[in-house]
């Protein structure tokens, strides 16, 4: 059967080798389901049911991915838009999450759309590689500041606007612990690296009296508070146009790195020779739709599916077993309830460490390509907002090439958007 439906034969692999790599892909990215019901719950969504509706579209996502694409490929929430979604959309722009929910579903139509048309190869194709680059590096920034404020090491400064928080409390204490638990374990390639430092944080804390244990096991919460809770129609305010353009922008980008790049390392994508990326990124966008249904930020695919790659995963059923484990995961809700926030701010720092990476990426010895995308890393984290740093991005990429000759550089792709985000400026500044 596995045989007929993922084509194991041409693929060079067997099943047992698929099963232990879906098993190394799912240790890898399994934080997720402590993670992001941490970040969305701030906005007020009720903690369990998104922890459900995390294990459920990660689920549906591999799934879909599994059988539509079959590639190696695992997908969950995605981190950066978990943090747009709660800390700029929710808490800084003062939506509701059900208007934010709303949004996701939009974007995640709008992707679905770009990919069956052809316009996302355009779009992507069309967006300069620094200013890329530098989204991922921004986004890990902002993923950061996040980590270290949630841990307590940096805290709000009224003189300084930052300052070091007190680093003989035991929470912070403890995710310092934590992050180097999860950097060193990492460094001696043991897999699931950061699930054992969100798990040795989480015990410590039992330990020491800091934490309440909750169990391991019981039966899934309930999905009712989040499920069809998102609000389309107040997601078509006008100010909600960066909010989406963001979403999307951040989707397409992400999702197409992530899938050229894992699919490349298992040689998936060969040049000049038909591919399935099409039908990887319909599985992306499907699943975007579907986890704002269920109740949760944009799903993704998952950069640490390289893992189960290296480890030999080749078709859809290394995708379809991280399906069946995150379906197993929903059992273990009292212990994702058990796991404080200083537990997943290492985890988040050192995703974010990672992200960092892409800055090597950038042209630096032209000023028109690095100034641009210097600004857009750097103003996501000091406005607390992806979309601003895309906005400066953008805007400043234009400027620069336009009064330096080299208007012809500029790809429509970028000069729309830009364009976009200066009407947003103009119009709707708040």
């Amino acid at each position: 059967m596995f045989e007929k439906l993922f084509k194991l034969s041409d693929h060079q692999t067997s099943v047992r080798t698929e099963v232990l790599a879906g098993l190394t892909t799912f240790l890898t990215m399994s934080y997720i389901i402590f993670v992001n019901p941490d970040i969305l719950s701030s906005t007020g969504m009720d903690r369990n049911a998104v922890f459900v509706a995390t294990c459920l579209a990660a689920a549906l996502g591999s799934a879909i991915m599994a059988l539509v694409a079959n590639w190696p490929i695992g997908m969950a929430p995605g981190m950066g838009l978990n943090a747009f979604f709660a800390f700029t959309v929710v808490a800084a722009l003062g939506f509701t999450w059900q208007q934010a929910l709303g949004a996701v579903f939009i974007s995640g139509c709008i992707f679905l759309l770009l990919t069956v048309t052809g316009i996302r190869s355009w779009l992507v194709s069309g967006i300069p590689k620094s200013i890329r680059s530098a989204i991922a590096a921004g986004i890990g920034l902002f993923l950061a500041l996040i980590a270290l404020k949630t841990s307590g090491i940096v805290v709000d400064n009224p003189a300084t606007l930052v300052g070091l928080g007190n680093l003989g409390d035991t929470g912070v204490l403890l995710a310092i612990l934590g992050f180097f638990v999860i950097a060193a374990l990492d460094a001696l390639k043991i897999r699931g690296a950061i699930l054992i430092g969100i798990l040795v944080v989480t015990v410590l804390s039992m330990a020491l009296g800091v934490s309440e244990f909750k169990g391991v096991f019981s039966m899934p919460p309930s999905l009712a508070p989040t499920f069809f809770q998102l609000d389309i129609a107040g997601a078509l305010h006008t100010g909600f146009l960066q909010v989406i353009l963001v979403f999307v922008l951040v989707e397409v980008f992400d999702a197409t790195g992530t899938l050229i790049g894992v699919s490349k390392r298992a040689g998936l994508i060969e040049e000049g020779k038909p591919n399935r990326l099409g039908r990887a990124l319909f599985a992306d966008s499907t699943a975007i739709v579907a986890g704002s249904v269920l109740g949760t930020s944009s799903t993704t695919a998952y950069v640490e599916s390289a893992s189960g790659v290296q480890a030999g995963g080749r078709t859809g059923l290394t995708a379809l077993v991280v399906a069946l484990l995150f379906l197993a995961a929903l059992f273990i809700a009292p212990l994702a309830a058990s796991v404080p926030s200083y537990a997943t701010a290492p985890a988040l720092l050192y995703v974010a460490g990672l992200m960092m990476h892409e800055l090597v990426e950038i042209e630096w010895d032209d000023i028109t390509e690095a100034t641009p995308a210097a600004l857009t890393a750097l103003v996501m984290p000091f406005t607390y907002s992806i979309a601003n740093g895309l906005a400066f991005g953008f805007i400043s990429y234009v400027i620069l090439k336009a009064v330096t000759g080299k208007f012809r550089d500029i790809h429509l792709a970028t000069l729309l958007v830009a364009a976009l985000f200066v009407i947003r400026f103009a119009f709707f500044p708040h």
